[in-house]
């Protein structure tokens, strides 16, 4: 419950910065990490991980596609998708992106979506191998940047998003 009041604090934190302009990285982080650590102690998806790509694919939550359709992970519709969407630009034109009524529901999708088999061999790794994360999801595909793995390193390193990872998970 109290994540929970934690994570509505943050929603109301955003929504002020956002009236008043673009949200700074710090602010994103600010705004999001209790909710990536939340996560982490469901999902067992690093915390510094699920931060790196929010930041990354929604450019701090300024993106028209973090602002517009609260997707914070460009995630794409995807054939089993059933919700509400949104176009725009992507590798072609006019790409079917999925569409959230919260930045909360995009972070659960998100730790949803990497359920999927072809992301498995990312959960044999230490949750504290933000490294290892950023290296698999580029080889498994989830974005066409061929840089990707070394951008997300570098945001992890450049805001300490490591530490985020050595907070309390349960035991699997």
């Amino acid at each position: 419950m109290k994540m929970r009041i934690t994570t509505v604090l943050s929603t109301l934190l955003l929504l002020s910065v956002s009236a008043w302009g673009q949200m700074t990285t710090e602010e994103y982080i600010a705004t999001y990490k209790h909710i990536a650590i939340e996560e982490m102690q469901n999902y067992r998806i690093p915390a510094s991980i699920t931060l790196a790509q929010g930041i990354l694919e929604s450019n701090s939550g300024n993106s028209a596609l973090a602002v517009e359709a609260n997707n914070h992970f460009g995630i794409k519709c995807h054939k089993e998708w059933s919700g509400d969407t949104f176009y725009q630009d992507d590798d072609e034109k006019g790409e079917c992106f999925r569409s959230y009524d919260s930045p909360l529901d995009s972070y659960t999708d998100h730790s949803y979506f990497l359920q999927q088999p072809r992301y498995k061999p990312l959960f044999q790794l230490a949750i504290d191998d933000y490294k290892g994360w950023a290296k698999g999801l580029q080889k498994c595909g989830y974005a066409t940047d061929k840089g990707y793995a070394n951008k997300l390193i570098a945001l992890v390193e450049l805001y300490s998003l490591y530490e985020l990872d050595r907070e309390e998970i349960p035991s699997w």
